[in-house]
């Protein structure tokens, strides 16, 4: 039987715990499993039977997690790890190697293009960086060397909604996967893989858990690239020489990307999830559609005050009438344009700053996608490491601030802006 959201969110992934009848799930706060004799221990390790072995690899508790994650983005399977950071290189680590590289939408989070940019390079990998809305020169990018094209669904801190269907077609049709960051939608308001995405990534950090507790990531599979087609990616189709020869697509299948980033890249990696933050994700989780409307809702709301207070010069919003990318909503986030956008002040870099400082009821962090509604001023902070040009490819220019909008009271937020436009702009 087919269930809806809301049920999902709520029952997927977990059951009654077998031992005590717990209705929540437990917390497995142990790092090892007893095996049942030689046999049981020797099937596990060759991947013959699905089961725990060391909470480096698994762990009951982050495994409800990664399978209702699963659930709602409508994947095969899912890992969780330690971080959205973790995320973006589990999801690319059975795909790359040495001299190979992605294409990249220009319009990322900071951190996320400095890790393409910079730290791939330490592995050899590359990054070649482009504006998703031109879909020409996405499809001029890619070359026999590239083995990803990536992208935000709702980009941080603009707001910007790619076209993934668009994006999805040219990656099929060169054959190569197309990886995305859902992390600002939440399967809510985006379901990728319903538009062509063969892999997502989260940092379960945000509207995911919620509050602010715990920081974590997942990728979620769905199940349906051929890996084997091409020759490309041999970590999935060829012989594994770690198991004894097993080619991880011909045994599992549309499973394959996850059981291998269980067995080789968190055996390997080691950027695991620790059961207590995957107990307050999947906590945080069973309110994920009741916050997100809230959220949506206020957005709008803010964003529409905005775009009408002569102190502002433009406001990035994307479900505003007037955004360019307003018409994309519908296709790609029927729910709403999420809850992240920026804002222009006039007065430019140091008016920015006086009214982050002067913010009362906004919190001043380096965060988004908590209940409570943040702001920061990405060019100084999140993008500061980005170039001028990068900086404004990005939507992080040193003219605009970001807001996270919360769930409290819209009135009292847009007092809040009032206030601190006042004091910016004196």
């Amino acid at each position: 039987m087919t269930q809806g959201f809301d049920t999902l969110q709520v029952h997927a992934g977990t059951a009654p715990d077998p031992a005590t009848g717990a209705r929540q799930v437990p917390i497995y706060q142990t790092t090892a499993y007893v095996f049942r004799d030689a046999d049981h221990a020797a099937r596990l390790f060759g991947l013959q039977e699905v089961g725990y072995i060391y909470s480096r690899l698994t762990n009951p508790t982050v495994s409800a997690l990664a399978n209702r994650i699963a659930a709602l983005e409508g994947g095969v399977g899912a890992v969780c790890c330690s971080s959205g950071h973790a995320a973006q290189i589990m999801a690319l680590f059975p795909l790359m190697g040495p001299g190979l590289n992605i294409v990249a939408s220009t319009r990322l989070y900071g951190g996320t293009i400095t890790q393409f940019s910079q730290t791939f390079k330490r592995f050899g990998w590359s990054a070649r960086f482009v504006d998703f809305d031109d879909e020409a020169a996405v499809a001029a990018a890619i070359d026999d060397d590239t083995r990803a094209v990536f992208c935000e669904s709702i980009s941080n801190p603009g707001g910007y909604v790619t076209d993934l269907p668009a994006i999805a077609a040219i990656a099929d049709k060169a054959g190569i996967p197309l990886i995305v960051d859902n992390t600002l939608a939440s399967p809510y308001l985006c379901r990728p893989i319903e538009h062509g995405a063969t892999l997502v990534v989260h940092s379960t950090t945000k509207y995911l858990t919620g509050n602010g507790t715990v920081t974590g990531g997942a990728i979620v599979d769905a199940g349906t690239f051929d890996w084997s087609a091409s020759g490309k990616f041999p970590s999935l189709s060829a012989p594994e020489p770690a198991y004894h020869g097993l080619k991880f697509h011909e045994a599992l299948g549309g499973m394959a990307f996850t059981f291998h980033s269980i067995a080789i890249g968190l055996r390997d990696l080691g950027m695991t999830m620790n059961p207590q933050a995957a107990h307050y994700t999947l906590m945080g989780i069973e309110t994920l559609s009741l916050r997100m409307e809230k959220h949506v809702a206020n957005a709008k709301a803010v964003a529409e005050w905005l775009e009408k207070d002569p102190r502002v010069e433009f406001v990035t919003y994307a479900g505003l009438a007037s955004s360019p990318w307003n018409a994309r909503v519908e296709r790609i986030c029927p729910k709403g344009a999420g809850a992240l956008f920026t804002f222009a002040v006039k007065g430019g870099y140091e008016a920015c700053v006086k009214l982050v400082d002067a913010l009362q009821l906004f919190s001043h962090v380096a965060n988004l996608g908590d209940t409570r509604s943040l702001v920061i001023h990405s060019a100084s902070t999140t993008h500061r490491q980005l170039t001028p040009e990068q900086q404004q490819a990005a939507g992080a220019a040193p003219n605009v601030v970001r807001l996270s909008i919360g769930i409290e009271n819209v009135e009292d937020l847009i007092a809040d802006l009032d206030q601190a436009l006042a004091v910016a702009t004196a």
